[in-house]
């Protein structure tokens, strides 16, 4: 099980209880949450935490707390999970607002990939997110995804905004670095 992932300016390591706040505080900007059903309160940030915990001792991978190597900052998640409602494994990202446009989701997305298709030896990894989600889609396309198909998200009704969601994946066996 390896608990951290190194990028040149990431580190992407098991998040703590201790991160609870500041993944709360980043989970209140209305423009993170602008493609998520709504901001987490403290109960489900911790939640969340846990689930991470259980994940990485499950799976051998989880949704990392991202730190900046420079200043052991939590800037958000990069990471890999699973997807209970597809049954496969997604690649996803989730960052602070003041942190976007430096390249940081896509670095450490590519990291979470080669981890995933060439230590974990998956043969697929994923990733989904709502269609008007262009910042999301272009770090998808980035770090080597193509998109394959479109879908309603089982979780939310067919009329609801958000339901609309594009699916992008990687196999093994287009995989270089």
């Amino acid at each position: 099980m390896q608990k951290n992932i190194q990028t040149e300016r990431l580190i992407l390591r098991q998040f703590e209880l201790s991160d609870s706040q500041k993944y709360f505080e980043i989970n209140q900007d209305v423009y993170v949450v602008e493609f998520l059903p709504g901001k987490l309160t403290l109960e489900e940030a911790e939640g969340f935490i846990r689930k991470q915990t259980d994940n990485l001792h499950k799976y051998g991978y989880c949704l990392y707390a991202a730190e900046l190597k420079k200043t052991s900052e939590l800037i958000g998640f990069i990471g890999l999970n699973y997807t209970d409602f597809l049954k496969q494994t997604e690649v996803g990202w989730r960052l602070g607002r003041e942190y976007w446009g430096n390249g940081y989701a896509t670095e450490g997305a590519k990291a979470c990939l080669e981890f995933g298709l060439n230590t974990l030896n998956l043969n697929q990894i994923i990733s989904f997110t709502v269609q008007k989600n262009t910042r999301s889609i272009k770090v998808m396309e980035k770090i080597g995804l193509e998109k394959d198909s479109y879908f309603n998200h089982p979780k939310l009704s067919l009329d609801h905004p958000l339901s609309q969601h594009v699916l992008y994946k990687k196999c093994k066996k287009n995989f270089s670095q």
